[in-house]
């Protein structure tokens, strides 16, 4: 997921994708503890798109702010 696409999404859109994403991390890190994980970096690109949002929520919290 882009930066691009992540700030065309409206709040409640980040906050149900965040969500999302952290539960599929969570099956990911099931998934790698386990040793039945493939694609490691998968995680990663997970845990990337999670920062990405929570840094539009809170520019947009910070702009709110003002």
């Amino acid at each position: 997921m882009k930066i691009k696409e992540v700030r065309e999404l409206t709040t409640s859109e980040l906050k149900e994708k965040l969500y999302s994403l952290k539960e599929k991390l969570f099956e990911l890190r099931r998934k790698k503890a386990v040793g039945a994980l493939e694609r490691g970096e998968e995680v990663i690109g997970v845990r990337k798109d999670i920062a990405r949002i929570n840094m539009v929520l809170r520019e947009r919290e910070l702009e709110e702010a003002k």
